[in-house]
């Protein structure tokens, strides 16, 4: 299950992004929004980031305007691994790397074609593991550790 969630600005993307899922047959929740009305990004991305904490979805799939605020916003949550992709190589090294739990793109800067491309490369592309798992397992904050900086 893949939740999907994006502002006005992205709307129009999201509306590709739902087709796109259902013609793979890959089922998803829509946590808005659901016109192209202005809206605030932030209320739709912790609405995914709260589905994947608690488990209604696996992965997510979110965009706003620049792909920036709707990212900052789902990165607040301490289990979440929200990459912005514009390029399929992007979406590939952050699912194989970083193990990103939700794909991010910027609506107003890439145009469909694309998004099938960058979707297609996120989906398909396991997490590694390995050396990564370390790296991934040192992301979330815990105020009580010593990190070496």
């Amino acid at each position: 299950m893949i939740g999907i969630a994006s502002d006005h600005a992205a709307f129009p993307l999201k509306q590709f992004v739902i087709e796109y899922l259902k013609e793979k047959g890959l089922e998803f929740k829509d946590y808005g929004t659901y016109t192209p009305d202005s809206c605030n990004y932030a209320d739709y991305g912790h609405a995914l980031a709260r589905g994947i904490e608690q488990g209604e979805v696996e992965k997510g799939i979110a965009m706003c305007g620049s792909g920036e605020g709707i990212s900052m916003t789902l990165n607040k949550h301490q289990g979440i691994r929200a990459g912005l992709c514009w390029i399929p190589e992007i979406a590939h090294l952050i699912r194989q790397h970083n193990d990103a739990n939700v794909l991010v793109m910027p609506g107003r800067f890439i145009d469909t074609d694309m998004a099938r491309k960058i979707m297609d490369e996120y989906l398909n592309t396991p997490f590694e593991g390995g050396r990564h798992q370390a790296r991934v397992d040192s992301i979330p904050v815990n105020n009580s550790e010593k990190h070496p900086v």
